[in-house]
């Protein structure tokens, strides 16, 4: 570590705020001072695909997605984690 930054008392967010926007943090901190974390809590990255179903295939996922009131590619995404990963234990 390279040295201490001394952290005053803040009145307001606004003084903070000030505060830290002036600050070079690379004076105060060197390479081997970071660690790796990990953030289990984020929701994964998802990308759009395109997929061709039957009609009456996006017809029923649609009504079945209706009676459980969620949209209907959650309900979709939901069947395809199910055959991959296997169904949650409940």
């Amino acid at each position: 570590m390279k040295k201490q930054i001394k952290i005053p008392q803040f009145k307001n967010e606004d003084q903070e705020r000030l505060f830290w926007s002036k600050i070079d943090l690379d004076r105060y901190s060197e390479k081997r001072d970071f660690r790796s974390v990990s953030l289990p809590n984020l929701k994964p990255s998802s990308r759009p695909i395109s997929i061709r179903l039957p009609e009456f295939l996006i017809a029923r996922i649609k009504e079945e997605a209706n009676e459980l009131d969620i949209p209907y590619q959650s309900l979709i995404k939901g069947y395809i984690a199910r055959g991959v990963v296997g169904s949650p234990k409940e």
